[in-house]
């Protein structure tokens, strides 16, 4: 249990991190800083799983082509989604992509009733309300939606939603997921390249060159975090541990890239932080009503 607390802790202390790394490479376009993400992450995903002698799911992954078909729609909303991020990162928007993250959780709980057709408690109904309300106001206080906070929240959720009914680990999912990515990422850094724009060569920066090699590590190195503490800790641990990162970038966007946030702002992300209260508070309550039901069958078991 305190190993999966730390994993999964950590996994979200990275990814609330991130915005301190995007922005060290700022100079570098957001394209191309995706393009770098995907070359070497696989790279560095390549030799994690060569030392593991983890290269079995492949031949196996190639007799299911609606699963590669999944991971390839899954690739291009992780791809979107990492793009968006960089870009609103390295323009200024670093609380209204901290607000994607905050509302994710609600919009997985939507896409499970519309895609999956779950069924939704009062309490979830009531929390997905007070966010809509919480949206609504930062809609009328700015006069136009926070589009990219619904767009990383839409596009993170239906990567979800995708992953969740494929067949395959953290590991191996993220790793096919830039195979297929590859072939695009190469091509346009080659035209970069003939085109003398390609920021890793033309950049007098080697702290640049470096950060940007380290952008396989930085991805990868999270998600196995995230994928070991989660087979160690209840869900409902790991939902609230998911905050910690979208917190840490409404704090650095305040106190350190000094991003405004007016009060007319905070009434707006407060209805959003009472609707996750409200959803956590509720899934612990269901969680603990559940839990002497399951004792009998435990003592059983023994």
């Amino acid at each position: 249990m305190r190993t999966g607390v730390i994993s999964a802790g950590l996994a979200f202390l990275c990814w609330g991190l991130f915005p301190l790394y995007f922005h060290a490479i700022s100079d570098v376009s957001p394209l191309q800083i995706l393009i770098h993400r995907v070359l070497w992450s696989l790279l560095f995903l390549t030799i994690i799983l060569t030392v593991r002698h983890q290269w079995k799911w492949l031949s196996e992954l190639r007799r299911a082509p609606r699963v590669m078909a999944s991971f390839a729609v899954s690739s291009v909303l992780l791809s979107g989604n990492w793009l968006l991020y960089i870009w609103a990162v390295n323009n200024g928007h670093v609380i209204d992509a901290s607000l994607g993250y905050f509302i994710n959780p609600l919009v997985n709980v939507m896409l499970g009733y519309l895609v999956l057709k779950e069924r939704l408690r009062k309490g979830q109904w009531a929390a997905i309300g007070i966010a809509a309300l919480g949206v609504l106001w930062l809609t009328w206080q700015a006069g136009h939606m926070p589009w990219i906070a619904l767009a990383l929240a839409a596009s993170f959720g239906g990567y979800g939603l995708m992953r969740k009914t494929a067949k395959l680990g953290a590991l191996e999912g993220l790793s096919f997921e830039t195979m297929v990515l590859f072939p695009f990422a190469l091509a346009y850094l080659v035209w970069l390249t003939l085109h003398d724009q390609n920021s890793f060569i033309t950049t007098t920066s080697n702290t640049t060159r470096w950060l940007l090699v380290a952008s396989g590590p930085i991805t990868a190195i999270p998600l196995l975090l995230f994928a070991s503490g989660a087979r160690k800790i209840p869900l409902s641990v790991l939902g609230l541990l998911q905050y910690i990162g979208p917190t840490i970038q409404l704090s650095l966007g305040i106190f350190m890239f000094h991003e405004a946030f007016t009060a007319a702002r905070l009434v707006g992300f407060a209805l959003i932080w009472g609707a996750l209260a409200l959803y956590a508070s509720e899934g612990l309550l269901m969680g603990r009503r559940k839990a002497p039901q399951l004792q009998p069958v435990a003592e059983t078991a023994r």
